[in-house]
């Protein structure tokens, strides 16, 4: 009968992506992911879209921003309300 390990490598992987986030997020901020967004429809000829409101979606809640440059990001970072 072969005794099982449970001290190999593979079962630690997690643990540099757990410190990481526990030191990072406080940083920078929780990640917030698109939700939706809503863009104008006149600037559908031939061109790239105008976005007007992109909302994002995170741990905290959602985060609704106007964007200047009419572009809206995949990704954003914003504070947390919440504590760990």
């Amino acid at each position: 009968m072969r005794k099982v390990s449970f001290f190999r490598l593979r079962f630690f992987v997690w643990v540099p992506l757990l410190l990481t986030l526990v030191f990072i997020v406080p940083g920078i901020g929780a990640p917030y992911v698109i939700w939706s967004y809503d863009f104008n429809a006149a600037s559908m000829t031939a061109r790239p879209r105008v976005y007007t409101r992109c909302t994002y979606a995170g741990i905290d809640g959602v985060i609704t921003e106007y964007p200047d440059n009419g572009q809206c990001g995949w990704l954003r970072f914003g504070p947390r309300t919440g504590g760990f």
